[in-house]
């Protein structure tokens, strides 16, 4: 006999959000550039449809993180607008 037994092993997850970015036309390389260099971005996309890049934001505290997504990518020249999806900690 066989038995499998899933166990989930339960780790704090970082505050995490996912940015889409609109950006001035013909702008997205320059705001790729300075996004790669915004502290806690960890990773950019660039995007075809609606929105142009979409940016992977990690802090270690949701506090941090909104100053992140507030100063530091929104802020950011030649973005025309965001809208940010921040992550759950825990799984639904």
């Amino acid at each position: 006999m066989f038995i499998s037994v899933n166990v989930h092993t339960r780790r704090k997850q970082l505050p995490e959000a996912y940015v889409l970015i609109n950006t001035d036309l013909g702008e997205e390389k320059k705001v790729l550039s300075a996004l790669r260099k915004v502290e806690g971005v960890k990773e950019t996309f660039t995007l075809y449809g609606t929105y142009a890049i979409l940016a992977r934001v990690v802090a270690d505290t949701l506090d941090r993180l909104k100053e992140i997504i507030n100063f530091g990518v929104r802020k950011l020249e030649k973005i025309e607008s965001t809208l940010t999806l921040m992550t759950l900690e825990e799984e639904v």
